[in-house]
């Protein structure tokens, strides 16, 4: 069965403009659990459910969506193989890689983010566990809304209000007439600190690779990601930047020239050390929903590093980082945007924006220049 509507028995009434959904996996039972939990949001429904990747290609032929929830292993043709074909028919289309946790799936996908995938949602490895309302179901919810949302604001289409009675999902996302600059900070950095969520590997390969060879600033990166993601994305940002990097591992001596990326599932902050900054692990209680979070972080920079800090707050949906960049700024730290255009989803770096804790907001393509011009010359 190719295409479907509001599949499931626990369909919600829809408002007059949900996002069009399509499951693509080759298991049916899997399809019909996320079909449930996506139709289960008056803001989503599912219009198409297909078992692999070429069923996938002649669907979106026949009927338009906005967000694709993609598996990896499927036959016939597989999600890798998929994805670019797919965004040939819809440039536009945010395609959602849904993979297990291995490292074969975790390095497929950030390869996948390489070639034009929005994002990625970790899958779990039992019905059980997908059919759950538990991380697995906000998870997916909150990114298919958002990536659905962030489309049809790019293509200048308004999301119609819901008619149920129920209180339609709206973007979070601030809008780029409302960004408010503040003068740099006045000292130079000794550290650069960057966070990132949905979109950001792609934004970090491009900003860690654009840093000359003679860039010394240790780098402290917090994705959000899974755990064995973020070990396969050291690899890939250590190519992209060639220079070391490794994800954190409590103890660890900050040292000149290293990128250090938080673990999945543990918060990455920094201590004084005497002489040395450390860095420190937890698994303290999730932030923004998210461990590891970059205001933890972030906070704890500060205090190690005080003003000479530069921060970077690249593309991700919601606000992670805001609480974080305030006290980055009131201790007299700098940070730099990414601007809506170049950002997947326009949550974090927006939220910074327009809450008034930026100096400059510009495009991916622009950071690294600023990040350079700032630490050699205090220049933005």
């Amino acid at each position: 069965m190719a295409n479907i509507s509001n599949t499931g028995a626990a369909n919600a009434p829809k408002g007059s403009d949900p996002i069009q959904a399509m499951v693509v996996d080759d298991s049916a039972i899997v399809r019909g659990l996320i079909s449930r939990m996506l139709n289960s949001d008056p803001d989503i429904t599912v219009v198409a459910s297909v078992a692999n990747g070429e069923m996938a290609i002649s669907s979106l032929k026949r009927t338009p969506v906005d967000v694709v929830i993609l598996d990896i292993e499927m036959p016939v043709m597989d999600g890798l193989t998929a994805l670019p074909l797919l965004l040939e028919i819809d440039k536009d289309l945010k395609v959602l890689m849904a993979s297990t946790l291995t490292n074969r799936n975790a390095d497929i996908s950030i390869r996948a983010l390489t070639m034009g995938a929005a994002d990625y949602v970790p899958k779990p490895t039992s019905s059980r566990e997908i059919g759950g309302k538990g991380d697995f179901q906000r998870e997916l919810l909150e990114k298919v809304k958002t990536l659905g949302d962030a489309r049809r604001k790019r293509a200048g289409r308004v999301k119609v209000e819901a008619t149920t009675g129920k209180t339609p999902f709206k973007s979070a996302m601030p809008s780029s007439s409302d960004i408010k600059l503040r003068a740099p900070g006045r000292t130079r950095p000794s550290v650069l600190a960057i966070g990132s969520s949905t979109g950001g590997p792609q934004a970090l390969f491009k900003v860690l690779g654009g840093l000359p060879k003679d860039f010394q600033l240790p780098i402290v990166i917090t994705q959000h990601m899974p755990p064995t993601f973020t070990s396969i994305l050291s690899e890939h940002i250590e190519k992209a930047s060639k220079r070391p990097c490794n994800e954190g591992k409590d103890g660890t001596v900050i040292a000149p020239g290293s990128i250090y990326i938080a673990p999945g599932d543990y918060h990455m902050t920094v201590e004084k050390d005497g002489a040395n900054k450390v860095l420190r692990l937890n698994q303290g209680p999730k932030e923004n929903f998210c461990r590891p979070a970059v205001d933890p972080m972030l906070r704890s920079m500060s205090q190690a590093y005080g003003p000479n800090i530069l921060t970077v707050i690249l593309t991700g949906m919601g606000s992670d980082g805001t609480k974080g960049g305030q006290t980055i700024v009131d201790n007299g730290g700098t940070l730099i945007a990414q601007d809506e255009e170049s950002s997947v989803v326009w949550g974090m770096p927006g939220s910074v924006a327009t809450a008034g804790l930026c100096s400059v907001v510009v495009p991916i393509d622009d950071i690294a220049s600023k990040i350079v011009s700032f630490a050699s010359r205090g220049i933005l």
